[in-house]
C-alpha cells in the first residue's frame, strides 16, 4: 500500500467568514509524506500550516492532516476574477494528488427586502398569494413565514404552500386564515423581518330562505300578509358586502268572512200523534255557518199539543185543572216581571260604576254638549311660541317642547300681549243641561242639547255667531272677543288656508323650513344645475285629508306636505322631513307613504318596511326623513295591525278668568303630537288671551277601541267650586283615533267663593280607559285684573324660513367632496359607501343608494336631514374614526382620516385627533 498515490480522506469545504472571525481549512490524506495548501494559485507558506501525523493501525500507512487559517483581510485584499479559493496538494513515493477547490466568501445579509408582502382582502374560498423576495445575502437567505408570530408549516396544513419561490400560497381561504403575516429571512449572519401584511378573509352576505307567509292581518276582508328573510346565509363578516334586495315581501290577502248560520223555514206540522202532539222541524241552512261563523240559536224541533191542551193521554182534561193552570200562568208572569225589573236596576248600577272609575260623573260627548267636541280653529298666520304662565318656573320654550325642526336660529323678540276677558260665567244648572264646550267658546246664553243631534255637530248658534259682524261670540250683543288678528278671524270664518313658505335656490343648494311645523326640505349641493335658479316652495294642507283609503282603516299620521314647483328638475334626490305622531317602537303599524296624483287621487309610493328603489324612507321616533325626486304632495298614513299600535297625543291646559272675575275657565286640548298640530292650538289661545298652565305632555293612545277620559281633581273645596256633571268628560275612541286636522277640546268652569281667593291648584287627569294616563298639575295665581296686571311673553314668529349655500349645511363642502371621492371608489371588497352607510346606521334599502350617481353624497344628505337640529358632527366624526382604525393602512382610508382631521379641527377636537397618532 506504500506504493500508492495519496488519497484524500478530508478535502477543504467552502467556508464563509462571519464578521471578523477567521475560518479554518482542513486536508487529510494517506499515505502522505507532505501536504501543502495552495490559495489563488500561490503556495501558502509552510509556517502558516499546522500539521498532524499518525500511523493507521492495521495497515501501517501514514495519515497526515494539515490546517490553515484564512482571515477576512486576506479575502478582502484579493481582487481576482473569481472568489477566493484554496486547495491542498499531497505527496507520496509515487507522486502527488490535488483536492477540490474550496471557496472562501465574506458572509452578509442586507436589511431591505427586495419585495415585501402586501395586505389583502379576499373572499372566503378564494386564493391568497403573499409575495416575498428576501434581501440580498451570502449565503442566500432562507425564508420562513409567521402568522400572528407563530411559524406557518406547510407540512401540517396541506392547504398552505411555501415552496414556490419564497411565496406563501393558501389555495382556499378560510376565516381562520385571517391574520397578520410576516416574511422571515435568515442566514448565518442575521435574520430580517418584513413589514406585516394584514390578510382579511371576508364573507359576503347571503339571503336565507323566505319564511312562510304570515297569516292575513285582517280576519275578514282584504288585508296584508308578509314573509321575511335575513342576511344570515351567510351573515356578512369582516366587511363583506351586504345582501342586495328586499328583506320583507308583502302581499295582499283576502280572508273569508265568517258566515253565521240562519234557520230555514219550518216544515209542515206532522199528523197528531196518539200522545196528542204534533211536530215540525227546521234546518240551519239559510245560510249554513261557514268560516267559523256561529251556529243557529234556537231549536231545530218544535212540538205542539194538537188539541189546544185539551187532550191528555187517556182523554180530556177536567175544567178544574184548566182553571188551576190559568192561575199558575198568571202568577208566573208576575214573578218574571219583578225579576226582570230587579235585573235591569242592577245592570244600570254596574254600568254607571264602570263609566266613572274616578267616583265622579262621566259625560259622554255624544250625550251632552258639555263633553268634547271636534271643532277646528286655524289661523292663516302660524306662530311658533308657546304661551306661558308667568307664575310657572322654569319658563317654557318651544325648544323644550319639541325636538323636531321648528325654525332657523334667529333673534327672539319678546312682546307683551294683554289677556282679554273672554268668558261670561256659566248659568246655574237647573232644568237644562248646558255645554261647557260652549262656555269655552265664549257663548254665555243657555243652549239646549237634543239627543238627536250628532256628536260631531256644533252647539246651536256657535257657527253663526262666529261669522257674525263685529267679532262677537255671544248672544247678548256685546263684544266678548279682544282684538284678534284679522288672519285668525278670516281663518275661522272663511276656511283653512295652507301654510306656505318659499325661497330661491341655485347650484349651492340650501334648506327650506315651514316655521313651527316640523317640516323642512334639504336641497343638496349640486342638485340644481350651475347658472340655474329655481323658486322652491313648501306648503301644508289645512283641509280635511283625502289621502285615506275608502276602507276606513287608515289614519293620517302626518300633515300633508307639498313641495314644488311641479316642473322642477334635479340631478339628485332632495331630503324632505315630516313630523309624525306614530309610536314606532314596535311593529304594530303598517305605515305607508302616499303621493297625490294629478287627478287629486292618492297613490301609494311605498310601505315604510319595504325596500324600494323609487324612494327612501328613514323613520325616526318623531320625524320621517324622505329622499324623493318628484315634486308633489306627500303624507304618511298608517293602519294599525294590532291593538298594541299607538299614536302620541300632545296634551295642554290653558286658562284665564271670565269677565266677571269670579269664574275661571280651564281648557284642555288633545292633538296629534306634531309641531304643526300644536301650533294651531297656540294660535287660537293667543287670540283668546289664554295662558299655558302646565308644560304640555305626551300620552300614548292605543288602538284598543277604549275611550279617553279627562277629569279635574283636588280642587280646593272651600275656595273653588265646579259646575255639576263636568268633573269628568270623555272622548269616544273614534274621535281621538281618527282626529287629524282639528284639535279636540273640553272645558272646565270653576267658580271661586270670594274674590280674595287668588290661588288655584288642581290636577287634570287624562287617561285612556285600560290604557296610559298623564297628569297635568295646575298651579296659578289669579289677579284681580288680569287684563291690566298679568302679562305673559311669547316668542315672536320665525322670520328666517330659508338658507342657501354653505350656511344651510353642517358638513363643509370641502369635507363632503373628500368623503364622496373616498367612499364612492370601489376596492377589493366592494363599494366603500356601504361601510359608510353601516357606520352611520343608514344601512337599510342599500339598493336605493346603489342606483345613485354618488351614493355617498345621498347618504350624507340623509345624515344632514336627520341631524339638522343637533348642530354637531360627532356621529360623522366617530364613524370616520372607526373606519380609519379598521383600515388605517389602506390608501383610501387615509383620505377618510384626512376628512376626520378637518372635522375635528372644525369642532376644536385636535387633542382627540392628535392622540390617535395617525400618519397621514
Amino acid at each position: 500500500m506504500s506504493g500508492t498515490l495519496p488519497h484524500f480522506l478530508q478535502e477543504p469545504d467552502d467556508a464563509y467568514i462571519v464578521k471578523s472571525n477567521p475560518i479554518k481549512l482542513r486536508c487529510r490524506a494517506r499515505p502522505a509524506l507532505q501536504i501543502f495548501f495552495k490559495c489563488n494559485g500561490e503556495w501558502v507558506h509552510q509556517n502558516q500550516h499546522t500539521s498532524l501525523e499518525h500511523t493507521e493501525l492495521g495497515t501501517g500507512l501514514k495519515i497526515r492532516e494539515v490546517m490553515i487559517n484564512v482571515s477576512r483581510q486576506q479575502v478582502e485584499d484579493f481582487h481576482g476574477p473569481e472568489d477566493y479559493w484554496c486547495l491542498c496538494v499531497a505527496w507520496s513515493h509515487l507522486g502527488t494528488s490535488k483536492s477540490r477547490k474550496a471557496t472562501v466568501r465574506i458572509a452578509y445579509l442586507r436589511k431591505n427586502f427586495e419585495q415585501e408582502p402586501q395586505g389583502m382582502e379576499v373572499p372566503i374560498n378564494g386564493m391568497i398569494v403573499l409575495h416575498c423576495r428576501p434581501p440580498e445575502g451570502v449565503p442566500a437567505a432562507e425564508v420562513e413565514w409567521l402568522k400572528n408570530e407563530e411559524l406557518v408549516s406547510s407540512i401540517e396544513d396541506i392547504n398552505i404552500d411555501t415552496r414556490a419561490d419564497h411565496n406563501l400560497i393558501i389555495n382556499e381561504a378560510r376565516l381562520s386564515d385571517s391574520g397578520n403575516y410576516t416574511c422571515l429571512a435568515s442566514n448565518i449572519v442575521a435574520r430580517r423581518r418584513s413589514a406585516t401584511a394584514t390578510v382579511i378573509v371576508f364573507v359576503n352576505g347571503g339571503w336565507s330562505s323566505w319564511t312562510d307567509w304570515s297569516e292575513c292581518n285582517i280576519r275578514c276582508g282584504r288585508g296584508v300578509q308578509k314573509r321575511t328573510r335575513t342576511c344570515t346565509n351567510p351573515a356578512p363578516l369582516n366587511g363583506g358586502a351586504f345582501c342586495e334586495g328586499m328583506s320583507v315581501q308583502k302581499s295582499t290577502c283576502t280572508s273569508p268572512c265568517p258566515v253565521d248560520g240562519g234557520w230555514a223555514e219550518w216544515t209542515m206540522w206532522s199528523v197528531c200523534s196518539s200522545e196528542c202532539e204534533r211536530q215540525r222541524t227546521r234546518e240551519c241552512t239559510d245560510p249554513e255557518p261557514k268560516h267559523g261563523g256561529r251556529l243557529c240559536d234556537g231549536v231545530a224541533l218544535d212540538t205542539d199539543n194538537c188539541t189546544g191542551d185539551l187532550c191528555i193521554q187517556g182523554g180530556l182534561k177536567p175544567n178544574a185543572d184548566m182553571d188551576s193552570n190559568n192561575d199558575v200562568a198568571l202568577y208566573s208572569g208576575l214573578a218574571a216581571g219583578v225579576v226582570t225589573v230587579v235585573v235591569l236596576v242592577i245592570a244600570l248600577t254596574l254600568y254607571r260604576r264602570n263609566q266613572s272609575e274616578y267616583g265622579v260623573d262621566v259625560i259622554d260627548s255624544s250625550a251632552l254638549t258639555g263633553g268634547f267636541q271636534s271643532f277646528s280653529f286655524k289661523s292663516a298666520r302660524q306662530g311658533n311660541p308657546l304661551l306661558m304662565n308667568s307664575s310657572m318656573q322654569p319658563d317654557l320654550t318651544v325648544s323644550r317642547t319639541y325636538t323636531g325642526p321648528i325654525c332657523f336660529p334667529d333673534s327672539m323678540e319678546k312682546e307683551l300681549i294683554p289677556e282679554p276677558a273672554l268668558f261670561d260665567p256659566l248659568p246655574d244648572l237647573k232644568d237644562k243641561v248646558h255645554s261647557s264646550f260652549m262656555v269655552s267658546l265664549g257663548v254665555s246664553e243657555r243652549a239646549e242639547y237634543h239627543a238627536k243631534v250628532p256628536s260631531q255637530t256644533f252647539p246651536r248658534g256657535v257657527v253663526q255667531e262666529i261669522g257674525g259682524g263685529g267679532g262677537t261670540l255671544g248672544g247678548r250683543g256685546k263684544s266678548q272677543l279682544a282684538p284678534v288678528q284679522p288672519a285668525l278671524v278670516s281663518s275661522m270664518t272663511t276656511g283653512k288656508r295652507p301654510l306656505r313658505t318659499n325661497g330661491v335656490f341655485g347650484h349651492g343648494g340650501g334648506r327650506l323650513v315651514v316655521p313651527n311645523a316640523g317640516v323642512s326640505l334639504l336641497v343638496p349641493h349640486g342638485a340644481i344645475e350651475e347658472d340655474t335658479t329655481w323658486e322652491l316652495y313648501m306648503s301644508i294642507t289645512q283641509q280635511d285629508s283625502s289621502a285615506l283609503s275608502d276602507e276606513g282603516q287608515e289614519i293620517l299620521l302626518s300633515p300633508e306636505v307639498t313641495y314644488g314647483p311641479p316642473g322642477l328638475t334635479l340631478s339628485c334626490p332632495v331630503a324632505l322631513t315630516i313630523a309624525h305622531c306614530a309610536d314606532v317602537s314596535s311593529e304594530d303599524w303598517n305605515i305607508k307613504l302616499k303621493r297625490q296624483a294629478q287627478d287629486n287621487s292618492w297613490e301609494e309610493v311605498m310601505t315604510v318596511e319595504e325596500e324600494s328603489t323609487a324612494c327612501y324612507c328613514l323613520l325616526d321616533t318623531q320625524c320621517c326623513h324622505l329622499l324623493v325626486e318628484r315634486p308633489g304632495c306627500y303624507a304618511l298614513v298608517g293602519e294599525a295591525l294590532t291593538q298594541a299600535a299607538g299614536k302620541r297625543l300632545r296634551l295642554a291646559a290653558f286658562g284665564n278668568m271670565e269677565p266677571n272675575f269670579l269664574n275661571y275657565s280651564i281648557r284642555v286640548y288633545c292633538v296629534n303630537d306634531t309641531p304643526h298640530a300644536f301650533q294651531e292650538v297656540v294660535s287660537v289661545e293667543r287670540g283668546r288671551g289664554g295662558r299655558l298652565l302646565e308644560e304640555p305632555k305626551t300620552l300614548l293612545f292605543r288602538a284598543n277601541s277604549f275611550s279617553l277620559q279627562v277629569s279635574i281633581q283636588d280642587i280646593p273645596q272651600f275656595l273653588w267650586s265646579i259646575k255639576p256633571f263636568t268633573t269628568c268628560q270623555e272622548f269616544s275612541f273614534s274621535q281621538v283615533w281618527c282626529s287629524s286636522q282639528s284639535p279636540l277640546q273640553c272645558a272646565f268652569s270653576l267658580e271661586r267663593y270670594s274674590p280674595a281667593a287668588n290661588q288655584l291648584s288642581c290636577k287634570i287627569s287624562v287617561r285612556q280607559v285600560k290604557g296610559h294616563e298623564q297628569i297635568l298639575q295646575v298651579y296659578t295665581t289669579i289677579a284681580e285684573s288680569e287684563k291690566d296686571t298679568v302679562p305673559f311673553f311669547t316668542q315672536s314668529d320665525c322670520t328666517i324660513t330659508s338658507q342657501t349655500g354653505s350656511r344651510a349645511f353642517k358638513i363643509p363642502l370641502s369635507i363632503r367632496q373628500r368623503i364622496c371621492a373616498t367612499f364612492d371608489t370601489a376596492n377589493a371588497k366592494g363599494k366603500d359607501w356601504q361601510l359608510l352607510a353601516q357606520k352611520l346606521h343608514i344601512d337599510r334599502n342599500l339598493g336605493y343608494f346603489a342606483r345613485q350617481t354618488s351614493p355617498s353624497a345621498v347618504i350624507l344628505s340623509l345624515w344632514e336631514a336627520q341631524h339638522q337640529e343637533r348642530g354637531d358632527l360627532d356621529s360623522l366624526a366617530s364613524a370616520l374614526e372607526e373606519i380609519g382604525k379598521v383600515q388605517s393602512k389602506h390608501s383610501t382610508t387615509k383620505d377618510c382620516w384626512y376628512a376626520f382631521a378637518i372635522i375635528c379641527f372644525h369642532k376644536g377636537k385636535l387633542r382627540k385627533f392628535n392622540s390617535l397618532d395617525v400618519d397621514l
